[in-house]
């Protein structure tokens, strides 16, 4: 299961890992959230040994949100190196999300 981030400790989990790193900001209420969150969570269990994948619900963490500058959800951030690496703006299919994060492998 995706690991949740927020405010506190957005930081320690995220921009200091070792691993690459794909956030899923995302919100109870966002129903293109809803329908990417299996997915989000397949990449989970399957990247578990080469990547860390979390998400950050923008309602409950407004600090990490304001400081990525997330005006659309879902957003996934891709971190390398505690640096944003790429971005993906919407509900698209597996393979984007993949594509993306093996970049970083």
């Amino acid at each position: 299961m995706a690991l949740a981030v927020d405010d506190s400790n957005f930081d320690k989990i995220v921009v200091k890992s070792t691993k690459p790193v794909m956030v899923d900001f995302w919100a109870e209420w966002c129903g293109p959230c809803r329908m990417i969150a299996p997915i989000i969570e397949e990449i989970s269990k399957e990247y578990s040994e080469r990547a860390l994948v979390v998400k950050c619900d923008v309602d409950n963490s407004p600090g990490v949100a304001a400081k990525f500058g997330i005006r659309n959800i879902p957003t996934v951030l891709y971190f390398k190196d505690g640096k944003v690496a790429d971005k993906q703006v919407g509900a698209v299919p597996k393979n984007n999300f993949v594509s993306k994060l093996n970049a970083l492998l």
